[in-house]
């Protein structure tokens, strides 16, 4: 019997590794190949055929909805399984992808479990998903978890950063109005922007206290939950007076305590952007003309 094939769509090489190990860890037999944006995954698909699509809404080129459409019109895709991992995890979004003929959503920033999950519903409505299991060996490697790490490290334990002195801090660069944001007495000073990251094991309000094209720099209060390195993550950050709001995908590069002390309340996090989608690049280019000096970019960014 042949192999189950995924197609794996996303202009993110982070998020595309991080689905293909997820798959192949949890499904030895499974066979995965990846495209950069919509137009490249239509060729491919009108190339070899796949038994799941997995793929991003917003990519340049051609968008995911734009792919998913463009599928449901083929006569040989039309019932094909097509599970949107997107950022857009909005009711309107979700409502719009469903008409378009959708087989399944996963939110941004994603579990190993919810990722899986998803898959097994979509492979076992075609009657794959038996075969697939069968077909892998007796032991399997877990790939559940709530971390992303778990997905590319194949289970190994994460690597946690030791707490070091913060940097001094930058003077916040955005002027937008704030989503959410925690309460100004009890948020550090020097930060006047805000924004909403989603992690895997939660949203955390967080002030962004510089900005460049590749990452931002973001403060949280310390909770129960450690974030992780490593960790898949989305920031929503709103601009203007039209509340404007972009869904940043990204990692978590660096996770160290805000101030000199093992039991500091507030963490210090290098959140790096994997988006390659040019409206977001440009997004980010509006908020940073927004700053108020070149010295407040992130250095070496």
């Amino acid at each position: 019997m042949s192999k189950i094939s995924v197609l794996v769509v996303d202009d993110a090489s982070f998020i595309r590794d991080l689905v293909k190990k997820c798959l192949r860890n949890y499904f030895p037999g499974i066979r995965t190949e990846d495209a950069i944006n919509g137009k490249k995954a239509q060729a491919m698909l009108t190339k070899e055929a796949f038994d799941l699509v997995l793929c991003d809404w917003e990519m340049p080129e051609m968008s995911g909805l734009e792919l998913l459409t463009w599928c449901r019109e083929q006569d040989n895709l039309k019932t094909m399984p097509f599970i949107m991992v997107t950022s857009r995890g909005d009711k309107e979004n979700v409502v719009q992808a469903i008409q378009a003929g959708v087989s399944g959503y996963v939110s941004k920033p994603f579990t190993n479990e919810q990722l899986l999950t998803k898959v097994k519903q979509a492979l076992n409505k075609i009657g794959k998903l038996d075969a697939l299991m069968n077909s892998a060996p007796t032991k399997m490697n877990s790939a559940f978890g709530n971390d992303s790490l778990s997905a590319l490290t194949g289970g190994k334990a994460p690597v946690v950063a030791a707490p070091a002195p913060a940097a001094a801090p930058a003077r916040g660069l955005l002027n937008s109005p704030p989503v959410k944001a925690p309460a100004a007495s009890a948020a550090p000073s020097g930060g006047r922007g805000h924004g909403q990251l989603r992690l895997p094991s939660g949203t955390q309000q967080c002030v962004i206290k510089a900005l460049s094209l590749k990452e931002a720099l973001l403060v949280v209060k310390r909770s129960e939950n450690l974030p992780q390195i490593l960790d898949s993550a989305v920031l929503d950050l709103e601009q203007g007076d039209n509340a404007e709001i972009a869904r940043l995908n990204g990692y978590l590069h660096a996770v160290v305590a805000h101030e000199q002390k093992p039991d500091s309340e507030w963490l210090q996090l290098t959140f790096r952007f994997v988006d390659q989608d040019a409206q977001k690049l440009d997004y980010i280019s509006r908020l940073i003309a927004r700053g108020t000096a070149q010295k407040h970019f992130i250095p070496g960014a």
